[in-house]
């Protein structure tokens, strides 16, 4: 199973790498870019929720996850490994005023494995937390060019966490998080002769921030039987403020641009010494924040929850870049999904045992430009199909949905979001039954 893993991701990488361009949203523009859904395609599919928690589905969201009950299928002697590999690709309209545009964007989203150690459990991977990528112009009262922005980058992490069973129905856990990457921001100011005319040479101002540093969450999981065919499940996580250390470097260009490739020649540049405003190296403030989850079910059979998430994102701070028009504000989403099976052991009838999900999400970003609350909102569709001998399946994910407006010299994007990943189950150990 291990090397069959390892193939799969080799192939995973080797189909996303030439567009692994994880945002294409002009709001990226702003912070340290888009952050990423922190979970795997079965969330997303449920809006987003991640209270659920079982045996064969990692949660990335809540470490508490990474420690079960064994199972008696496997004669209550262990979980099973678990591997999942996921990725996406996104087509978003982009519309402001009368103006409209389409982009599209591919990337591969996660990769991660649990594993079983008794009453504890380990999960580690690897998955994006931010995303930056931008191509803006703003002209004058004449509809006249007079800038051009750009920018490339965003965080990955990679994180490590450990889980523990502390009674039948209750778990807690802790993971932590190195987070690693660069962001590069271009503007160029074009300039014009008395008579209005495009000059040849033009400056362009180019700044890059490689980031470093560690985040932590805990988690808690609390599941219950209370009928014989009824479950209640809550959870809870919180992730502390955390700084990362930002190593910066600033320059200034004159160039020209080929009118016809739109490619940039450099003349001259200058490098400029940040040390001297005290900006090389600055601390870029991560803000907190806390999640509590509720629902109901039956187990193997259907369930239905809601879920709560504050982010401070008021704590957000960047010393090298600042906006005048721009400010951060604390941040809600609230998710409803759930899923249901037919019959999850029908073994005459495969479509009676694939999961359908379904979900909803409301989100505001945090994130308040020219007096406008940038909100997101999305409906989500998915189902899991069953593969392979031990509980594997295929996830397939939809969701359709809206970020910002197009009033206040702002952009709204309307984007459709397909989903995919692979959560494959195996077995490492197992006890001899004949000798």
């Amino acid at each position: 199973m291990i090397k069959k893993f390892l193939i799969l991701i080799t192939v995973v990488f080797s189909g996303l790498s030439y567009a692994q361009q994880g945002s294409s949203s002009p709001y990226s523009f702003y912070g340290i870019g888009s952050l990423k859904f922190k979970g795997t395609v079965e969330n997303q599919s449920m809006g987003g929720l991640s209270v659920y928690s079982d045996s064969i589905h990692i949660n990335l969201r809540n470490p508490a996850s990474f420690a079960g009950k064994n199972l008696k299928s496997f004669n209550n002697e262990s979980r099973p490994i678990k591997y999942t590999v996921g990725g996406s690709h996104s087509e978003v309209k982009l519309s402001s005023g009368s103006q409209t545009d389409k982009s599209s964007t591919s990337s591969l989203d996660y990769l991660a494995i649990a594993v079983p150690l008794g009453k504890f459990g380990a999960g580690f991977g690897v998955l994006p937390y931010s995303s930056v990528g931008y191509k803006l112009q703003s002209t004058d009262a004449d509809d006249v060019l007079q800038y051009k922005y750009r920018g490339e980058g965003g965080l990955n992490r990679v994180f490590l966490g450990f889980g523990y069973q502390l009674s039948n129905d209750f778990r807690l856990g802790v993971d932590a998080s190195y987070n690693f990457g660069n962001i590069k921001n271009t503007n160029i100011a074009f300039g014009y002769n008395s008579e209005g005319e495009l000059l040849q040479y033009h400056s362009r101002e180019q700044n890059r921030s490689d980031l470093g540093g560690l985040t932590y969450n805990f988690g808690l999981m609390f599941s219950k039987l209370i009928k014989s065919n009824l479950e209640v499940t809550a959870s809870a996580t919180f992730s502390p403020s955390s700084e990362l250390t930002s190593s910066n470097s600033r320059s200034y260009s004159t160039i020209v641009i080929d009118p016809t490739t739109q490619q940039e020649f450099t003349i001259n540049i200058s490098e400029v010494d940040l040390s001297v405003f005290n900006l090389q190296t600055t601390k870029l403030t991560l803000p907190s924040k806390t999640s509590f989850g509720f629902g109901v079910g039956a187990p193997r059979k259907w369930f239905a929850g809601v879920e709560y998430t504050y982010l401070k994102a008021s704590e957000f701070s960047n010393r090298l870049l600042t906006i005048q028009n721009a400010t951060y504000e604390d941040a809600a989403t609230i998710s409803v999904g759930g899923f249901y099976i037919p019959k999850f052991d029908s073994f005459n009838r495969y479509w009676k045992r694939i999961v359908y999900r379904t979900g909803i999400r409301f989100e505001d970003t945090g994130l308040r430009i020219n007096n406008e609350d940038i909100k997101e909102f999305g409906i989500s569709f998915g189902v899991g199909l069953p593969v392979g001998r031990i509980f594997s399946n295929a996830n397939i994910g939809f969701e359709i949905g809206t970020r910002g407006v197009n009033t206040a010299n702002l952009v709204k994007e309307n984007f459709v979001k397909f989903q995919m990943s692979l959560s494959l189950n195996d077995r490492w150990f197992e006890k001899r039954k004949f000798n």
